[in-house]
């Protein structure tokens, strides 16, 4: 029988957090099987340089019944994993959660129960933020900046525990983006979106693998992945320019009309000239943007390139695979 519940977990180099992870993780789902909810847990390593493919080896024997690791052959990003796990999942409702435990297993039956009330997607608020000073204030900012940009309402987009019913989940997998943010997907296919509040922890283990670099291209791929809006703001942004300088121009004809050459404005002209400059950097990085994204889909090479999986035989021949 396919389970009702399927957890997906994208691992990249967390094999000092792993077991604390099994030992969570596993007790909050069976106590959620006592309740009649059947599920998987679906690992996918990411390419992990450490111990972790093993890790996830030893305890897909350790629970065959309700394990399905996918094995990456190279590192392609955390929404890659998440989305080579959902092609994978057979559940009615799927969980994306972290496997560093900053979101507790123990909430997932909190967004089962949303989505048994009707709901098609449910994303998670972090009650109180464990991170860092510096990461939850711009985190803050960027999820202010993407709700004008793209009009997806996500209140906390940092959090990756949520739940996404099999109809989002066959949209997703439909989609061939190289370059997305799973949530936000999620969102402009769901019918009938909402939110729960949920605890945050501490790290369990280990570092983040965000670096500051990764959660800028990340913010770069939800904006002009789901909006134009950027490309219309710096349209508007050189007509008004035009215009300025324009009347600029007009005003330096008058003057030099009306009291003939001048050198003091010299300096004025260079910082003015200047600026400009920097505006068509800006614009021509931003159309770069654009330009490198579609480069990428053009080129149609695999999203990601799956190793193999480790799942029950008895699984596969029941799917008909």
């Amino acid at each position: 029988m396919k389970p009702e519940l399927s957890v997906v977990i994208p691992v990249y180099n967390e094999e000092a957090g792993l077991a604390k992870l099994f030992a969570r993780l596993y007790p909050a789902l069976d106590k959620l099987a006592e309740r009649g909810v059947s599920y998987e847990v679906v690992f996918v390593n990411d390419g992990s340089r450490d111990n972790t493919p093993l890790i996830l080896a030893d305890q897909f024997r350790a629970r065959p019944d309700v394990t399905r690791v996918v094995l990456f052959n190279g590192n392609y990003g955390q929404h890659m994993a998440i989305l080579a796990g959902f092609k994978a999942t057979r559940g009615d409702i799927v969980v994306t959660l972290d496997a560093d435990l900053q979101n507790p297993p123990e909430e997932i039956g909190a967004l089962v129960d949303k989505m048994r009330e009707g709901y098609d997607y449910v994303g998670s608020i972090r009650r109180k933020r464990q991170d860092s000073a510096w990461r939850t204030y711009a985190s803050k900012a960027m999820n202010r900046l993407r709700e004008k940009i793209t009009r997806i309402k996500i209140t906390d987009q940092g959090n990756m525990l949520r739940a996404y019913g099999r109809n989002v989940i066959d949209l997703i997998n439909q989609c061939s983006e190289v370059n997305t943010f799973v949530p936000a997907l999620a969102y402009t296919f769901s019918r009938k979106p909402t939110e729960i509040i949920v605890e945050h922890e501490e790290r369990a283990a280990g570092e983040s693998k965000y670096s500051l670099y990764s959660l800028i291209r990340l913010n770069f791929d939800l904006m002009t992945g789901f909006s134009i809006m950027p490309l219309q703001w710096f349209s508007m942004l050189g007509m008004v320019l035009s215009l300025l300088s324009g009347g600029l121009v007009a005003l330096l004809l008058i003057r030099r009309f009306a009291f003939g050459a001048e050198a003091e404005g010299l300096f004025t002209l260079f910082a003015i000239a200047f600026f400009l400059m920097g505006v068509i950097l800006f614009g021509i990085g931003l159309l770069g943007e654009y330009v490198g994204r579609i480069y990428q889909q053009v080129r149609g090479r695999p999203r990601f390139v799956v190793q193999t999986i480790l799942e029950r035989q008895e699984l596969t021949e029941k799917d008909g695979v």
